[in-house]
């Protein structure tokens, strides 16, 4: 009799690898959602969505042009923008160069006018100054000058650090210390005047005793003339003298306090000959002497005013 061979039992199938990400597997095999199937089938099968109808066929013809006219418009306002926007700009910047240009016109008249008039005070100097018009004329400043002195150059300190401490010019308000001020050019100026300086200039800016020497902003003023730095400071006098009683001087020391605390640069050396321009301006005052007369009855004659005129 013959034996059936034993039934071995084959056992469940492996499982799957992606058996462990049923959710993710779902939402890859189910992309679209069963709704938007089936509307995209009934839509294929209406004749791809499109309008059927003449009238639906007008209105989305309608819609469509006036679509491209609302472009068209908003593209033809913008390009219209655009080119008035650069109309108005080319006229402003021509305006800027015209109003430039009649400015230094200007600048230039008022140049000439303060030389021709400087140049007549200067003869009404040499003119009405008698015999001592050679020497009024050199101490107002009115003639250029030339003869042994010292030059004096006054720099800002390296990087302009600032500085702290006790020092000459603390409290003046200076918020960087390691620059040179005006305050500094008037005690630099001062100082040589009282050394036995007879004529000063700065930076080619003939100084005279009417001369001011103030700040706006940063920058230093000589008769409301900016300058900049290095400053050049020329005095003609004896310069040996000259430069030996400024080092010793009151305004001198300050100078080297300034070199040593802030690291203002300054270099003073003795010249053979230097040459100062004059004054690019004047301003003469001649004064009247007090006059005498029948007053108030108590034997004082009644004063003028003391004032000068010019």
């Amino acid at each position: 009799m013959s034996q059936q061979p034993p039934v071995r039992s084959t056992g469940s199938p492996p499982p799957r690898p992606d058996a462990s990400m049923s959710l993710l597997t779902n939402v890859m095999d189910h992309a679209l959602d069963d709704g938007y199937a089936e509307a995209s089938a009934r839509r294929a099968a209406e004749g791809g969505g499109l309008p059927r109808t003449l009238r639906a066929k007008l209105g989305l013809a309608a819609g469509l042009l006036l679509a491209a006219a609302v472009v068209t418009v908003g593209a033809a306002q913008t390009q219209l923008s655009a080119s008035v926007v650069a109309k108005d700009r080319e006229e402003l910047i021509e305006r800027i160069r015209s109003e430039t240009t009649a400015a230094d016109d200007l600048a230039e008249d008022i140049e000439a006018l303060r030389g021709e008039v400087g140049e007549r005070q200067r003869a009404a100097l040499q003119e009405h100054g008698g015999e001592r018009g050679d020497l009024v004329a050199l101490l107002s400043g009115a003639t250029e000058v030339s003869g042994p002195g010292v030059k004096l150059v006054v720099d800002d300190a390296k990087g302009v650090a600032g500085g702290g401490g006790d020092g000459p010019r603390e409290g003046g308000g200076f918020s960087d210390t390691g620059r040179v001020r005006d305050r500094d050019m008037q005690r630099i100026v001062n100082g040589l005047w009282q050394s036995g300086a007879e004529a000063i200039a700065i930076n080619g800016q003939r100084l005279t005793a009417l001369s001011a020497i103030r700040a706006a902003g940063d920058a230093i003023l000589v008769d409301n003339r900016p300058l900049v730095p290095p400053y050049t400071v020329l005095a003609v006098g004896d310069g040996k003298r000259l430069g030996a009683r400024f080092q010793e001087s009151a305004d001198g020391r300050y100078l080297q306090a300034l070199r040593e605390n802030f690291g203002i640069r300054s270099n003073l050396s003795r010249q053979d000959r230097i040459g100062l321009p004059a004054a690019p301006s004047l301003i003469v005052r001649t004064a009247l002497p007090r006059t005498s007369g029948a007053g108030n009855g108590d034997g004082r004659g009644t004063a003028d005013t003391g004032k000068g005129t010019s």
